[in-house]
């Protein structure tokens, strides 16, 4: 036979605790139910946003210096990528004249540069594979005075361009 202990019940019940304020706390059966839904606005990238933003992509630094020197609008310019296959063409559609030489001496140019000269900025890329240097000058009359390998050296730089601009998909890199 057991036995159990004797229960008293003199022992006076815990009281609960006293509210001042009700509590706002509401459970749910999905917590993430109850969080804000993330600002879109913020996630949202203009076209020239975007275009600034892939531009300063390193493989477009020179390209940018030459965009930067023509004193042109994004869209503008952004219309004319879209619209073209050529440097040339792009150049010609942002109002743009392009002139053609056999070579550019670059220490020769940075002599006419100013408004006496008619050349308003200098921009060599220098190639470390072949040793070279390939000049586009950009001038007060609206042209760009510039040698074949460097046409197709911004020929390449735009189609690469064009590709990251238009590639809505991925927005990698």
């Amino acid at each position: 036979m057991d036995i159990l202990p004797a229960v008293s019940n003199n022992t006076p019940a815990p009281k609960p605790p006293s509210r001042t304020k009700p509590s706002k706390t509401f459970m749910t059966k999905n917590p993430t139910a109850t969080r804000p839904a993330p600002d879109q606005s913020a996630a949202i990238e203009t076209d020239q946003q975007r275009f600034a933003r892939i531009l300063l992509r390193p493989q477009f630094k020179q390209l940018k210096a030459v965009f930067d020197q023509l004193g042109v609008a994004v869209a503008l310019m952004q219309g004319a990528i879209i619209t073209t296959n050529s440097y040339q063409m792009f150049l010609g559609k942002v109002g743009y004249r392009v002139v053609v030489v056999k070579q550019l001496h670059e220490q020769d140019c940075y002599s006419r540069l100013g408004p006496a000269g008619g050349i308003r900025a200098v921009l060599p890329v220098h190639d470390s594979a072949t040793y070279s240097t390939m000049v586009t000058l950009v001038n007060f009359d609206s042209t760009l005075t510039t040698t074949a390998n460097s046409i197709d050296y911004y020929d390449h730089q735009l189609a690469e361009f064009k590709i990251q601009l238009m590639n809505r998909s991925g927005n990698v890199g």
